[in-house]
């Protein structure tokens, strides 16, 4: 009994649903329903972002939200960065239509051919005398072309976007420094319509005679009013190991302008930093630890003495040698004897004491 209401539970789950879908079906063929999906045409390189705008539109409205199953496909990040739908509607064919349009950031990671398929999507809309309905369409599917123009093809990296910029600025001045001095770098890349971990990685070649210390990199990504700006900051601690004059590289980024559509390159100048010779803190810190540690020794010897006077003075150790000095004469004698020989000297010729 059980088993057999167990198994109509789960035919009427399966059931459901699908009604649920053909209701849906029913009002997209009856016109009140309608899903479409669109995207940027025109020229995309890989890196750049391509919106791809998913509506769905009623003549009714809808009871509840509607999720979108993002699809993964090689060589395309597909990203949801907006959390709701934007809402709106508008008059077609004298009829207002309620609508929901949702942007997905498209950033294909190669040139070539792609499609997107059929995004699947649960969606909940009263449908009249049918009442509230849920059920599961499809978005169409969508093909576009990404190209790599000959600007960018001995081009190692880039950043695709309207704007980039890259910064650089040090916490002191670098043209006077001295052995064990440290200073940090700080290195900013900012842009719009990327995400922050599309930015390039700041990397340098290790500089003789400068320890670098680089701290993870911050990553943040913001959305004001539907433009995406991303930032990457980076900074690097060095710490000035030996006198000498030491050069930090320019730094070169390439720059796809999408407004444009010219490749431009940006540049971090290079940084001179000069570490002199006599280090002032250096040379002048020893005397000090020397006087310091001499006069610990001086404050010790000082201890010492006095505790040594104190305990002269306390137990009087040289009372104790008239005490100790009758027994002490008996015992040298004692032992004076002991050394004597045991025979007369006539029968022991040989006794060193006979000579």
């Amino acid at each position: 009994m059980m088993r057999q209401l167990l198994f109509c539970i789960l035919a009427l789950a399966a059931v459901f649903p699908a009604l649920g879908d053909d209701d849906l079906q029913a009002l997209v063929r009856a016109g009140e329903l309608s899903v479409n999906s669109s995207m940027d045409s025109g020229l995309l390189v890989p890196g750049q972002r391509a919106e791809l705008v998913v509506e769905v539109a009623t003549q009714n409205w809808f009871t509840g939200g509607t999720r979108i199953r993002i699809p993964e496909i090689p060589g395309l990040v597909i990203l949801q960065t907006q959390q709701f739908a934007a809402n709106a509607s508008e008059t077609r064919g004298g009829q207002t239509w309620v609508i929901q349009r949702w942007a997905l950031d498209v950033y294909p990671q190669r040139a070539g051919e792609f499609t997107i398929p059929a995004i699947a999507m649960t969606v909940q809309v009263n449908g009249g005398d049918a009442g509230n309905l849920s059920g599961e369409l499809e978005a169409p599917a969508v093909s576009f072309t990404v190209s790599l123009p000959a600007e960018l093809e001995q081009a190692p990296f880039w950043v695709a976007a309207p704007e980039f910029s890259v910064s650089q600025s040090v916490d002191r001045s670098i043209d006077a420094l001295q052995a064990g001095d440290a200073f940090t770098r700080r290195i900013e890349f900012t842009a719009r319509d990327v995400q922050a971990m599309m930015l390039p990685a700041f990397a340098e070649d290790p500089v003789s005679g400068l320890a670098a210390y680089p701290a993870p990199p911050e990553l943040e990504n913001s959305t004001n009013r539907g433009q995406i700006t991303a930032s990457r900051v980076q900074e690097i601690s060095y710490v000035a190991e030996k006198p000498g004059s030491y050069l930090l590289p320019q730094q070169d980024f390439f720059w796809w302008n999408t407004t444009t559509g010219e490749l431009e390159l940006l540049s971090l100048p290079a940084l001179q930093v000069e570490v002199a010779g006599g280090a002032v803190g250096a040379s002048a810190d020893p005397p000090v630890l020397l006087q310091r540690q001499n006069l610990i020794v001086l404050g010790a010897s000082v201890a010492l003495v006095a505790l040594l006077g104190w305990l002269l003075l306390r137990f009087r150790p040289w009372r104790l040698l008239g005490r100790y000095r009758a027994p002490a004469l008996r015992l040298w004698r004692q032992v004076q004897d002991l050394r004597r020989p045991a025979l007369p000297e006539r029968l022991n010729p040989d006794n060193s004491a006979a000579e």
